[in-house]
């Protein structure tokens, strides 16, 4: 128990410093520290060993126990999330010189960040691991084939390119962590509980650097017209995933069905980024920066709201209480 404070008191201090290092980004000129081109890929494989490492052969059993939850939460991730990234990007009229990033960051898996927020809002943690999982090897394939159909006519993709890069920093990473989870258990012993750590460090660096080499697009007219699409469609994203899990036969349980809304508006941003200054230029990785910390900050606080026995008709009167009147959970 102790543990478990300890490790939310550090993941909230983490993103104070995460909010801060983005402050201190868009004043100040960090171009000497933002993380060079060549670590941004072995930052992201970090985040993607931590994920490997807690995995087993019995996670990936289990998910063919359960394929409709999966099945549900993998549609919502790889065909609503995309085609609600291009409504809104078309809705908006997103500038060309962020369209491909922002379609590009609903294309990507899911974020390990929801298995953290599906704890906080008591729902089910084992299916958003395996949805995390099982949408991040997939990526592997269906995120250069959906980035290649969806923008491939506004900016040149090279699927076959992006596919590898997406196999060298996700899939190996994750594999790795799964070969010691199984064959290297002492290894792992000694790793896992410094993991958690390595993926706030990793996120943070790559979190940080597009911002700092991005200052003056992002403080510019087209990048402040950022913030109206970013909070839609991760707001768009959370409703969607809540409300497909409670569509007529589905009815899932209240916690399938938060667990899939997390899983369907948190992506894994930090990989788009990456995706995004390799294959379609720096300024492109602006709206996946955006977006990881808009998601992580909404859906933390929607867990939160879920965790403390709220539901989501209680939303206006959390955020616009009446004078005189409280909200039962």
């Amino acid at each position: 128990m102790m543990l478990l404070k300890f490790y939310r008191l550090c993941f909230l201090l983490w993103w104070l410093l995460l909010l801060l290092l983005h402050f201190l980004s868009l004043r100040l000129s960090l171009g000497n520290c933002r993380v060079s081109k060549e670590l941004y890929a072995p930052a992201l494989g970090g985040i993607m060993l931590s994920i490997g490492i807690g995995l087993s052969i019995d996670d990936f059993a289990l998910a063919f126990k359960r394929p409709l939850p999966l099945s549900v939460g993998f549609i919502a991730q790889y065909v609503l999330k995309p085609a609600l990234g291009v409504f809104v990007a078309r809705t908006f009229g997103i500038s060309p010189v962020y369209y491909a990033g922002f379609v590009l960051t609903s294309c990507v898996a899911g974020a390990q960040l929801s298995s953290y927020a599906s704890f906080l809002s008591k729902g089910d943690v084992a299916l958003s691991i395996l949805l995390t999982s099982t949408s991040t090897i997939a990526s592997v394939l269906v995120t250069p084939l959906l980035t290649g159909i969806l923008i491939g006519s506004v900016v040149p993709v090279d699927a076959l390119a992006m596919s590898k890069s997406i196999l060298q920093v996700v899939l190996a990473p994750v594999t790795l962590g799964l070969l010691l989870n199984t064959y290297s258990k002492p290894v792992v012993s000694f790793l896992q509980p410094l993991m958690p750590f390595v993926a706030m460090i990793c996120t943070s660096m790559c979190i940080g650097s597009p911002l700092a080499i991005n200052r003056s697009q992002i403080l510019s007219a087209e990048g402040l017209r950022l913030v109206g699409p970013v909070l839609s469609f991760h707001a768009v994203a959370f409703t969607l995933g809540y409300w497909l899990s409670k569509l007529g036969p589905l009815r899932f349980d209240e916690e399938v069905c938060r667990t899939i809304s997390l899983c369907t508006g948190m992506q894994s941003s930090t990989l788009a980024g990456l995706l995004a200054t390799q294959f379609l230029g720096p300024t492109q990785a602006v709206p996946p920066a955006c977006s990881v910390v808009t998601m992580a900050i909404m859906g933390l606080c929607l867990a939160s709201l879920w965790g403390n026995g709220y539901k989501i008709r209680d939303l206006a009167s959390v955020l616009i209480p009446r004078a005189g009147s409280t909200v039962k959970a």
